[in-house]
C-alpha cells in the first residue's frame, strides 16, 4: 500500500479499504458498496464521492489537499482511526507511537496541569514524562505505560484549566520568560532538499540552490545580532525531513525556518506562502500557536517589503512542522514557474530584503506589545546596535 497511490478511476481491496476507513471517520457516508464482502472488494472504485471524502480529509489534516492517496494520506488515515483506550500507548524509542488517541491523552494531560509542549499526536518522552507525573499524583504505578487504569483515572478527574488553550499558555509564558533580546537564542535554517535532490527547477532555477543562498543570507545577519545559527544541511547534502527534525531538537532551538520555492503547471500560479505545524476542521485541533504567530510575522514582513503576492498562512502537518519540538515555519518563496517570480528570486537584492524580512520577524517573535513595531519598519541595523 505505501508503495502505491490511488486516485479516481482507480478500483480494488484497496480502494475499498480506503472508502471504509473514511466511512468509520463520518467523512464518507456509508454505502452498500462500503459494507459489501471482501469478494466483493476488488470492485470497489475510487469515484468523484471518494476524492471529495478524501480532499476534505487531506484539509482537516494539513495535508496537501490533491485528492490522492498517497502513502502520507495513507498514514495519516491510519493514524485517524485510533480513539482513547483502543490499545495500550508507551514510548519507544525509535518505534513512537502516533494516533488521534495519543492527541488526545496529551490534551488531557493539558487540561490537567501536566506538562506538554504540544499537542502532536506522537508518544515522545516528554508525554511519556507527563503520563509518569500523572500516574504518581493518582498513586498508580508510576511506568508510563497508559493502560485501563490510567484511562479510568483520567476520565474521572475534572480539568483544571478551563476555557482557552493550556499549550498556548505554556508557548506564550516560555517565551515571555526567555526576555525580548535575541542573543542567545538558537535558531535553525532549513535550506530545503540539497545534494541531487534539486527541488523545484524552472526557469534556470534550482530550489536547492535559491534555499542555500537564501539560508547563508539569514545566517549571517542573525549571527550578526547575536543568535547562534545552525544550518540542517551544507550545500551538497540532502537529509530527510526526520533527520533534519532530530538535528533541530538536538541544538534545543528556539526557532526553526524553512525555506523553499514552489512551481506548478499553471505559469500565472505566484505568491509567497507560510506554513505551521496544525491541523483544521474541528474543535480539537492539533497546532502550534507560537508556530502560527511566527508565520505570519514571516508572512507580513515579506509581503510588506516586497512585491510578491500574498498566498498567507497556513496549517500543514508535513513532518518537519510535526517533529520539531519548537516552533517551526516553512517558508515558500515564490514559483520558480512564474516568470516575474522567477525574476524577483533570482535578484540577490531580492534574497537581501528577503533574509532581513525573516530576520526582524525572529525578533518580533520575542517582543512585548510595548516594544513591537508596525509591519515592515524594523530595520536590521536596529537590532544589531
Amino acid at each position: 500500500m505505501t508503495e502505491h497511490r490511488y486516485g479516481l478511476g482507480d478500483r480494488g481491496p484497496a480502494v475499498a479499504e480506503i472508502r471504509t476507513k473514511l466511512v468509520q471517520l463520518g467523512i464518507l457516508p456509508p454505502t452498500e458498496e462500503s459494507t459489501e464482502s471482501t469478494e466483493s472488494a476488488v470492485d470497489a472504485v475510487f469515484d468523484q464521492r471518494v476524492d471529495q471524502a478524501v480532499r476534505q480529509f487531506q484539509q482537516q489534516r494539513g495535508l496537501t489537499a490533491h485528492g490522492v492517496v498517497d502513502s502520507e494520506t495513507y498514514r495519516v488515515l491510519e493514524e485517524a482511526r485510533w480513539r482513547l483506550g483502543d490499545r495500550l500507548l508507551s514510548y519507544v524509542a525509535g518505534h513512537l507511537l502516533i494516533g488521534d488517541d495519543v492527541g488526545t491523552l496529551q490534551r488531557r494531560l493539558l487540561e490537567l496541569g501536566f506538562e506538554i509542549d504540544r499537542v502532536d499526536g506522537v508518544y515522545g518522552p516528554k508525554t511519556e514524562h507527563a503520563v509518569k507525573e500523572f500516574q504518581r499524583s493518582v498513586g498508580a504505578p508510576s511506568d508510563g505505560t497508559c493502560g485501563p487504569a490510567t484511562f479510568k483515572a483520567l476520565a474521572r478527574l475534572s480539568p483544571i484549566v478551563t476555557g482557552g488553550r493550556a499549550d498556548a499558555l505554556r508557548e506564550s509564558e516560555r517565551v515571555h520568560r526567555s526576555g525580548p533580546r535575541l542573543p542567545g537564542k538558537v535558531v535553525v535554517i532549513d535550506p530545503g532538499h540539497g545534494g541531487a535532490d534539486r527541488g523545484c527547477s524552472a526557469n534556470g532555477l534550482s530550489e536547492a540552490e535559491i534555499a542555500f543562498d537564501l539560508a547563508s543570507r539569514i545566517e549571517g545577519r542573525l549571527a550578526a545580532t547575536g543568535v547562534r545559527v545552525f544550518l540542517t544541511r551544507g550545500r551538497d547534502a540532502s537529509p530527510d525531513e526526520a533527520t533534519r527534525a532530530r538535528f533541530a531538537n538536538e541544538t534545543n532551538a528556539d526557532l526553526v525556518v524553512s525555506l523553499h520555492v514552489d512551481e506548478h503547471p499553471n505559469p500565472q500560479a505566484s505568491g509567497v506562502a507560510t506554513y505551521f505545524y496544525g491541523t483544521a476542521g474541528s474543535d480539537d485541533d492539533m497546532r502550534s500557536t507560537l508556530g502560527e504567530r511566527f508565520a505570519g510575522l514571516v508572512q507580513r514582513e515579506i509581503v510588506a517589503r516586497t512585491d510578491l503576492r500574498d498566498c498567507h498562512t497556513h496549517a500543514k502537518t508535513w513532518d518537519l512542522l510535526r517533529h520539531t519540538q519548537m516552533p517551526t515555519v516553512r517558508v515558500e518563496l515564490g514559483y520558480v514557474s512564474n516568470p516575474g517570480d522567477a525574476s524577483r528570486i533570482s535578484d540577490p537584492g531580492f534574497r537581501d530584503v528577503v533574509a532581513e524580512a525573516i530576520v526582524v520577524a525572529v525578533q518580533r517573535v520575542y517582543l512585548p506589545p510595548d516594544m513591537d513595531t508596525p509591519t515592515g519598519v524594523l530595520q536590521l541595523g536596529e537590532l544589531i546596535r
